[in-house]
């Protein structure tokens, strides 16, 4: 975490070729180091104890979420939202609070009649907010106000920073900050799971840990420069197989609508692509759940959830 913060302080004065050539050197010597866990960790497969399978006996879960960093993001938002609603898909959008945009009352309001979710991502995304507990517990309060105002029930950090314990402060019913395996991010410490996973607080509360199973698309096109959604297919495909949890974190940042790619842009048709492959290959096969409505099954219908500490799982009585 000291490297982390040290990037993170330097990171606004180094231009944005330095910044990809040292993520894209770095990514590259991982990619060999970590072959036998990435982008597969079959100790991730293993189901939490008690699990008794997803709703009306599908094999698998789709969910969808994206984070929004940038004004541009916010305003492929709808874009975005239009694409996934005609391939039958709904998703959750995390917007940053207090980014260099603000999020208008009638896009939530327009997003939560189509049948999307609204999370709250981080409070600024300068990944300065696990900097010190004094500095998470400022922040927390005012992110627990931003979910109040936008009844979010959900949260991701900023960079996939968290700490498990710290998150108790939001109060809120899941978080998405994690993942099973992935060690392009700066803090790569898998969990080692496709599937939910309960966080224990104190006094009987907690929250759902929901961690991303397939690679985030930034790493997947711009740091490794894949030119395909092959990666996507065959974690996806092994997912299906353990009976887990599909879940993906892309960002609309980052996805080129029209026109030609910019250096930190991927066609979105990359994405479409996915989507397209679920629905073709798994029709009938999987639930299609919002980030709220899996956390609230699996909370709902797990008496001992699996916690994670330590990469391993605990049960604990609810």
């Amino acid at each position: 975490m000291l490297l982390t913060k040290a990037y993170y302080l330097c990171k606004p004065f180094l231009p944005w070729s330095v910044r990809m050539a040292l993520r894209r050197t770095r990514a590259k010597a991982l990619r060999s180091s970590q072959a036998a866990v990435w982008p597969i960790d079959e100790s991730a497969g293993s189901p939490p104890p008690n699990w008794s399978g997803w709703p009306g006996g599908k094999r698998f879960a789709v969910t969808l979420t994206h984070d929004v960093e940038r004004r541009l993001g916010l305003a492929r938002v709808e874009e975005l939202m239009n694409l996934e609603a005609k391939h039958g898909f709904r998703s959750s959008f995390n917007f940053v609070p207090e980014g260099d945009y603000r999020v208008p009352d009638s896009l939530r309001a327009s997003m939560e009649r189509a049948g999307f979710e609204v999370g709250v991502h981080g409070l600024k995304h300068d990944g300065k907010l696990y900097s010190s507990k004094a500095e998470f517990t400022r922040r927390a309060a005012k992110i627990r106000s931003y979910m109040e105002k936008w009844k979010a029930v959900g949260f991701r950090s900023p960079f996939m920073h968290h700490n498990l314990e710290w998150l108790q402060m939001l109060g809120g019913e899941y978080d998405c900050s994690t993942f099973d395996s992935d060690p392009f991010e700066p803090q790569n410490d898998g969990m080692r799971t496709i599937f939910p996973f309960w966080v224990p607080g104190p006094g009987g509360s907690g929250y759902v840990e929901l961690p991303y199973t397939l690679v985030q698309d930034f790493n997947l096109f711009v740091i490794l420069r894949e030119r395909n959604i092959d990666i996507w297919k065959r974690k996806l495909d092994w997912v299906v197989e353990q009976g887990g949890m599909v879940l993906l974190n892309t960002h609309p940042d980052y996805m080129c609508f029209e026109g030609a790619a910019a250096r930190d842009e991927f066609p979105v048709s990359h994405y479409e692509d996915l989507l397209r492959y679920i629905r073709e290959k798994y029709e009938g096969d999987y639930w299609a759940a919002l980030p709220r409505d899996l956390a609230r099954f699996y909370r709902g219908t797990t008496t001992q959830p699996g916690v994670k500490a330590g990469g391993r799982f605990s049960a604990v009585t609810v």
